[in-house]
């Protein structure tokens, strides 16, 4: 089976890895060259990954939802098993 190009991806310079509580997080800002929206993931250390829906408008818009939601939930909201 042949598969086309993968899809060039670009990485927002806010993606970043954060430490918190003795937690470590992975905070992906990401889009693809082809599309406008950016997507957000949180992966925790154990490999667990929280992926909003939605596509956000700019990357400092996902950034400011992951902040928004560490400080409505707490680091324990991207500790699922």
């Amino acid at each position: 089976m042949k598969f086309g190009p993968e899809p060039e991806l670009i990485e927002s310079p806010l993606s970043r890895t954060l430490e918190q509580a003795g937690v470590r997080l992975t905070i992906n800002i990401v889009r693809l060259a082809t599309e406008r929206g950016w997507s957000l993931e949180v992966v925790n250390e154990h490999g667990t990954s929280t992926v909003w829906d939605n596509p956000f408008a700019t990357d400092r818009e996902a950034d400011a939802a992951f902040r928004e939601a560490l400080i409505q939930e707490g680091i324990e909201a991207f500790l699922g098993k």
